[in-house]
This record gives C-alpha cells, structure tokens and sequence, in this order.
C-alpha cells in the first residue's frame, strides 16, 4: 500500500453514525494534517458511518461481530495489507481482544466520553449525573488489554449544569470529542 509524503496511515473503528470519524475526516484534508485515513471498519456493515467513509473515497468494510475472533483476524489482515500506523476507535462499541493489541502492536487510541480515570464502561453522562458531579469530559486515551485503563493523552471538560440531562449532557461532550481526538492523534505523532 502506498504512503502518503509525511502522512501517517490511519484506520478508524467505528459501530454507530461516526460522528468522531467526520471530525477525523475533516481534520485529515487540512493541508498541515499529519494523517491520511486509509481504511474504515465497522462492526456494524449497516453503520451510517461507512456510507460517509465511501463518500469520502476511503475504503471501507462492515465486518459482522458475531464470531470475535473472525472480526478481529479480518481486521488484522485489512490492517497489514493498508499498511496502517495507527488504529482509532471511534465509537466502537466493542471491546478489542488482548491477542488483536499484541498482534497489531501499533498505537491504538479511544475516545471515551468521561474525564478517566472516572467513569469506565457505558452510561458515563448518566453516572455523573446521578453524582452530582460538576464537570464531565472526554478523554482520549491509549488501549490496553484493561478497559479504558491506558495512558489518557488528552482531555477537556465542560461544566454540568443544574438543567443539564443525559441527552443535552452527550451533545456537550460530543463537541469537544470532535475537537480533541484530531489534537490526541497530532500530539502523539508529534511526541511518540
């Protein structure tokens, strides 16, 4: 697979309408991006993201859960073959094997919609809710065999209001989710 001149190959795991994949998308076409995305996956071959992957002639495969291991050996060939530098999950509502991290032993990165190490796992907004907490956030972090357990590269947190619910919680921190994941991938780029 070719190499693009001072970009670095990327694939992006996603399951849902891949919101944070646009954002990386966007990202990617800026004329000083450090990224070029190559390859988009889903677990989900009806994922409306992949339809936006096509459109921005990125290659794209829904790849069914069903059978992880079959998943994750199909990924791990489509990976080599696209000659991919690093691996982000995007709303990939899987969780990797320990042997696919040792296999593909490039960095992978997660957004996770909490300030970690608070809040591993799902229903993130409506824990901190239920907390009383006075902030939420994101986090991008590295991808350990231990859930949302790696090293967080970056994270910013917005202000939960009295009048905040679940729903108007997760637009907030969606839109600073589309404004870090580009900034972790650069940092890590930039400082390995």
């Amino acid at each position: 697979m070719e190499k693009y001149p001072g970009k670095t190959n990327i694939a992006v795991f996603i399951s849902g309408r891949g919101s944070n994949l646009k954002s990386l998308i966007n990202h990617s076409k800026k004329k000083n991006s450090l990224i070029k995305i190559i390859l988009v996956i889903s677990n989900n071959p009806d994922a409306k993201g992949l339809k936006y992957a096509s459109k921005a002639r990125i290659k794209t495969y829904g790849i069914k859960f069903k059978n992880k291991s079959n998943f994750e050996n199909n990924s791990l060939k489509l990976l080599k073959k696209y000659d991919i530098d690093v691996l982000c999950l995007a709303g990939f509502m899987k969780i990797l094997s320990g042997n696919f991290i040792k296999k593909f032993s490039k960095p992978i990165l997660n957004i996770h919609p909490s300030l970690l190490p608070k809040y591993k796992g799902l229903n993130t907004h409506e824990r901190a809710i239920k907390n009383k907490d006075k902030f939420a956030g994101a986090s991008i972090h590295k991808v350990t065999e231990k859930l949302d357990s790696g090293k967080v590269i970056l994270q910013k947190k917005v202000k939960i209001l009295r009048s905040d619910n679940v729903k108007s919680l997760e637009k907030k921190v969606l839109k600073i989710e589309h404004e870090i994941y580009p900034k972790a991938i650069d940092k890590i780029l930039i400082n390995p």
